[in-house]
């Protein structure tokens, strides 16, 4: 009877960018359309991030109101990014990050477990 080796298959996955609605840059504590500064790092598909830059923009959300306009503009500022993470994210911003491409995730807490989740989520992404 042949035997059969089983391989272990290496997922090789391209680098890709993570933006994180942060007040501190320590934990994720911003909802997406109140914040006014993400956090950009950028994820290597070995594991690991590396910081790259803060982005500021105005904040959409105004008591419950949200200018369309502004909104549009501020997901344009992340359409380099795979993931963008924050405490909270309303159903329909979700939806217009969707639309360019960017998975929006509801990640609160200290900031490198956030990111470590973020990329667990990747390499499920991967595994078939």
């Amino acid at each position: 009877m042949a035997s059969v080796h089983l391989t272990e298959r290496q997922s090789e996955t391209e680098d890709y960018k993570v933006a994180a609605a942060s007040s501190d840059g320590i934990v994720v504590n911003q909802h997406f359309g109140r914040a006014d500064t993400f956090y950009i790092y950028e994820a290597a598909g070995a594991g690991g991030y590396r910081f790259l830059e803060t982005r500021t923009v105005t904040p959409v959300c105004d008591g419950g109101n949200h200018d369309e306009e502004k909104l549009r503009s501020n997901i344009e500022q992340f359409k380099d990014c795979r993931y963008l993470i924050a405490s909270r994210i309303g159903g329909s911003a979700a939806n217009r990050l969707e639309q360019f491409g960017v998975m929006p995730m509801e990640l609160p807490g200290i900031m490198e477990e956030s990111l470590d989740k973020v990329a667990i989520y990747e390499k499920l992404q991967h595994l078939f």
